[in-house]
């Protein structure tokens, strides 16, 4: 029995500490997925585990609670058979005692149902005291005096009837062996009952110590579980405080780097700006150099063509063709100066307030042809505030129209998007032309603005360059943005304070 209780209390050690390490290594994988600071998942997993051990003591300590119970049940309801039994047999012996002095067997009743009752309490008493040996030698030793007792009341009731119903000698000698026996009865079942009280005090010792160590170690978990859990919060609150200040200062170098971005940016704008200023400068000088350089030998080669053909026959039909040839290839060189000096010198401008939104409008007309034949999309978003800027109207025109035309042309027939917007902002007003076509690479887009650079089979490179020279002459300023396979887009800008006399 002892081996057995014994293996009992170590399966029941094996569960509770294998209940600790299965809850335990959960709360690990939980602690280890958050991305605390050491010292919190310190300060949270020792709560833990501290309100688990709590949580495992008192369901530990209820147990052995309801196991204590269960004894004091059980020997509660021992002395209360014990009891009976001793009542059992005085009932007998009163039922005896009644029908001597009345001579009513009716009296005899109390004796005759305490048989049965006896036998089956004695039954009772024998299971609960079969892990006591002790208890059921005794038991078993009072069973031989009920028996006994029985006996001797059995006898004097016989002798009793034999005497004709009276009480003589014999009959009254039984009465001091029956009081020996009754009292040995009770010494031996109050013997019982007071070992069983003596148990159910230990019990109740042992169930109160219990309670208070146990209350003790809960009490103290809680304490120390709580004082870890606000380490973990002081120390979760100082960290979130310090991650608060921390991002808050990567937000403002954010900022800040954004800031800078937008600054270096448009700076960079500017700079590509003034470099293609610059550019421009120089390839009209470059121009006029040229020009100069390059009409003057053209001149004498004209003069000296004039002349031979004047003094030569008119029947010569092959020398009069290679003298057609030459005039007019010189009128071409000629006509393409004309054109690069037009598209990169200063240009006389008829100022006037004007709509930058009726000059749009004026331009897609004139377009309108180009458009409606390759099916071209047109998204428009004017701004309805905006001041009249002082332009040449016309010129402005220009610039639009070539810009529009590269765009339509730039786009594939119906599926074409061209949008145009305008608005004013920082006293510019600012209108943008995008278009959904194929776009253009870096390289094409820094050459973008160069006499004679074209991507086109049947252009001269010269558009975007005086459109460039017009935009300049107006002091504003014109960018490209493009990707290829994105689309491209212009955007102009003219300064709305400014008002340039002409």
């Amino acid at each position: 029995m002892i081996f057995s209780v014994f293996v009992q209390q170590i399966y029941k050690l094996r569960i509770f500490f294998y209940s600790i390490n299965f809850s335990t290594t959960i709360m690990i994988s939980l602690l280890k997925s958050l991305k605390l600071d050491f010292r919190i998942k310190v300060g949270y997993g020792a709560a833990f585990i501290l309100l688990l051990i709590s949580y495992i003591l008192t369901f530990y300590a209820n147990k052995n609670l309801m196991e204590q119970s269960k004894g004091i049940v059980h020997t509660n309801k021992l002395i209360t058979h014990l009891t009976e039994l001793v009542s059992y047999v005085k009932d007998a012996e009163t039922g005896i005692r009644g029908y001597f002095i009345r001579k009513d067997e009716s009296f005899l009743e109390p004796y005759t149902a305490s048989i049965p009752l006896v036998n089956k309490t004695f039954n009772l008493l024998k299971d609960e005291t079969k892990d006591n040996t002790e208890q059921q030698i005794v038991l078993y030793k009072v069973k031989a005096l009920i028996d006994q007792k029985y006996d001797v009341l059995s006898k004097a009731r016989i002798k009793f009837d034999e005497n004709g119903k009276k009480l003589n000698d014999s009959s009254l000698k039984t009465v001091p062996s029956g009081k020996l026996l009754m009292d040995s009865i009770r010494t031996n079942i109050n013997f019982m009952i007071t070992r069983e009280q003596d148990f159910l005090a230990r019990s109740n010792t042992v169930l109160n110590e219990r309670y208070i160590a146990m209350n003790v170690i809960i009490i103290t978990s809680l304490v120390l579980a709580f004082l870890f859990a606000l380490f973990g919060l002081i120390t979760y609150l100082r960290e979130k405080n310090a991650r608060k200040i921390a991002d808050q200062k990567v937000s403002e170098y954010q900022v800040q780097l954004q800031k800078r971005i937008e600054e270096l940016d448009v700076a960079n704008k500017e700079l590509m700006l003034m470099r293609r200023t610059e550019k421009f400068a120089a390839t009209g000088r470059i121009a006029r150099t040229i020009a100069h350089e390059v009409r003057n030998p053209l001149t004498n080669i004209d003069l000296a063509v004039g002349q031979i053909k004047s003094e030569m026959s008119d029947t010569d039909e092959s020398l009069s063709m290679l003298f057609d040839m030459v005039s007019r290839n010189s009128r071409r060189i000629n006509q393409l100066i004309t054109e690069l000096l037009n598209a990169t010198r200063f240009v006389e401008l008829a100022y006037r307030p004007s709509s930058i939104n009726t000059i749009l409008d004026d331009a897609l007309e004139l377009a309108r042809d180009r458009i409606e034949l390759n099916h071209i999309q047109i998204k428009k978003d004017y701004g309805r505030h905006i001041p009249e800027i002082a332009v040449d109207p016309d010129k402005i025109k220009i610039v639009f129209l070539n810009i529009i035309v590269n765009a339509v042309e730039a786009m594939r027939p119906n599926e074409g998007i061209l949008s145009i917007r305008t608005h004013s902002e920082n006293n510019l007003c600012i209108a943008e032309i995008k278009d959904n076509g194929i776009g253009m690479d870096a390289a094409s887009l820094g050459n973008l603005f160069e006499p004679y650079y074209t991507t086109k089979s049947k252009g001269n490179g010269l558009g975007l360059t005086n459109a460039q020279n017009i935009i300049l002459n107006h002091k504003g300023s014109i960018n490209v943005e493009s990707k290829t396979g994105e689309g491209t887009r212009f955007i102009i800008k003219f300064n709305t304070e400014e008002i340039i006399q002409p």
